[in-house]
């Protein structure tokens, strides 16, 4: 037990005995590496089972299957009545030399890079971890209500279907897909579109979608133009593009039209951004005035409008407003958009509806990015379209979120009359919730942990003019949300008395 190669397999070897992985597969996987490594050279006797056995504390037979796994795999010689000898199989990874290196070195990795790289400041992540049992996000549906066992059943179905591995195997598109056409089909009879699946992309997400749009659109120095409180995530790709931002005043009508026209000279701006549907984070929506002077003022001033509609199939009164796409005809807006967002995110496609000659680019782009795509998702997408399930899965979610947004407007009513003020907005996924006396809204989102709710700070919007919360409540049934603002404003009572 005191011989070198147990000393070295007493220092390098740990296992877990609680992780699904059996043991003798984790210590055979750490001696290969130890091989490769150079620390157990080539012809190296490793101890006996019974020695090995009590080297690691594990049972006799643990280790007899860890040097059958071992010698399966080629690593090792086991010998009848001489033991068990180190192999290099030739057909294996090159050994890699650890002359220079240090036992307790053996299983780590550099953690910084020995060459230069191009870093990011503005893609930097905006995640943060949490214990708490309860959140508020910014407006996320909530996954419960995917029908799990039905699509169980479509994804098995789309998996089998025989012209799947056909669809793969092709190298050239001849016609546009099923999907692509469906889509379309849908996108035509919900949002007055007339468009044909050459003016249409569809991409892994709506932030993938802005992505490709930002790259095509914008050069270095540029300039965009968004509303004075917009899309956090949106702001890090025109920025990571190297645009040039500026802000504009949005009120109850949405985007200040005025403004650009008084604030800006023709040719000047590169595009626009905007959530027509329902602004984000404010969720007011762009007035139909303000659509139409939109629209011609990208025509007199040559620049792009990308409107993205995150949420159009969430209107939960009255009929949802038309695209500003649906009426421009000149060719001036790239629209953005998602479908499924009633389902899992793994279900879940952005799209882009463009002039055909943008999507051209688009798709030559694509082919960089994502060429394999998904063909069982827009499979079953597809299917789902043509038999009307989409249309159903939404609208029988629609009845739950008002319920929802309907319950959430009683208990603030209840709990936060007099220190908040809402519109409550005739669909979305979120309230934006603005105190009547400015507070610390950090100082409010560490006193709600404390009391296991998390609040993470793309979420909280505070400068000398504005103190709101974008209160995301899909994703929370109606006793959650109870609980939830309960928590709130005794974290808001906190702060006031601090």
């Amino acid at each position: 037990m005191n011989s070198p190669v147990s000393q070295i397999l007493k220092q390098l070897i740990t296992f877990d005995k609680t992780i699904v992985q059996p043991v003798y597969v984790q210590v055979a996987q750490q001696i290969v590496n130890a091989i490769q490594r150079g620390y157990l050279e080539k012809g190296s006797k490793l101890p006996g089972t019974r020695v090995f056995s009590q080297l690691l504390n594990i049972h006799r037979n643990t280790a007899v299957a860890i040097y059958e796994e071992l010698a399966s795999q080629g690593w090792v010689d086991i010998i009848a009545n001489r033991g068990t000898f180190v192999l290099v199989p030739e057909a294996s990874t090159a050994k890699i030399k650890a002359t220079t290196e240090h036992l307790q070195q053996a299983y780590t990795y550099p953690k910084v890079a020995g060459f230069p790289f191009q870093k990011s400041f503005h893609l930097a992540s905006t995640a943060q971890e949490t214990t708490a049992k309860y959140s508020i996000n910014e407006g996320k549906p909530d996954l419960r209500l995917h029908p799990v066992h039905q699509f169980s059943r479509w994804y098995s179905a789309a998996m089998k279907r025989k012209p799947l591995i056909n669809k793969w195997n092709r190298t050239t598109a001849l016609r546009p897909s099923v999907f692509s056409t469906q889509l379309c089909n849908y996108l035509n009879a919900s949002r007055g579109f007339h468009i044909n699946p050459q003016h249409l992309i569809n991409t892994r997400s709506t932030e993938m979608s802005l992505y490709m749009v930002s790259q095509l659109l914008i050069k270095q120095d540029d300039l965009v133009l968004v509303g004075q409180l917009s899309n956090y995530a949106a702001n890090m790709i025109f920025q990571e593009a190297g645009a040039t931002m500026r802000t504009i005043p949005v009120d109850e009508e949405g985007l200040d039209v005025d403004y650009i026209k008084t604030h800006f000279v023709k040719k000047s701006i590169r595009c626009v951004y905007i959530c027509s549907h329902r602004d984000y984070p404010t969720t007011v929506m762009l007035s139909a005035k303000r659509r139409l002077q939109l629209l011609q003022l990208a025509k007199t001033y040559g620049f792009a409008i990308i409107e993205d509609d995150y949420d159009y199939d969430f209107q939960f009164e009255g009929s949802a407003m038309l695209p500003m796409a649906s009426a421009d005809a000149d060719g001036m807006v790239i629209y953005l958009g998602k479908l499924g967002q009633s389902l899992f995110p793994s279900f879940h496609t952005g799209f882009v509806v463009a002039p055909e000659n943008f999507i051209s680019e688009a798709k030559n782009y694509l082919q960089l990015l994502d060429k394999q795509g998904d063909l069982i998702q827009e499979q079953m997408l597809a299917e789902l379209i043509s038999e009307g399930e989409i249309y159903r899965l939404k609208k029988k979610n629609i009845v739950t979120y008002k319920q929802r947004l309907d319950s959430l407007c009683l208990y603030l009513n209840s709990y936060f009359e007099g220190i908040v003020t809402w519109e409550k907005p005739l669909g979305g996924l979120a309230l934006w919730l603005q105190f009547v006396h400015t507070i610390s809204l950090v100082k409010l989102a560490e006193e709600a942990e404390k009391l296991d709710l998390f609040l993470p700070k793309t979420i909280l919007y505070q400068d000398i003019n504005t103190c709101a919360i974008r209160f995301g409540f899909g994703h929370l049934n109606e006793d959650e949300l109870l609980i939830v603002i309960k928590k709130l404003k005794r974290a808001y009572d906190e702060v006031v008395n601090l």
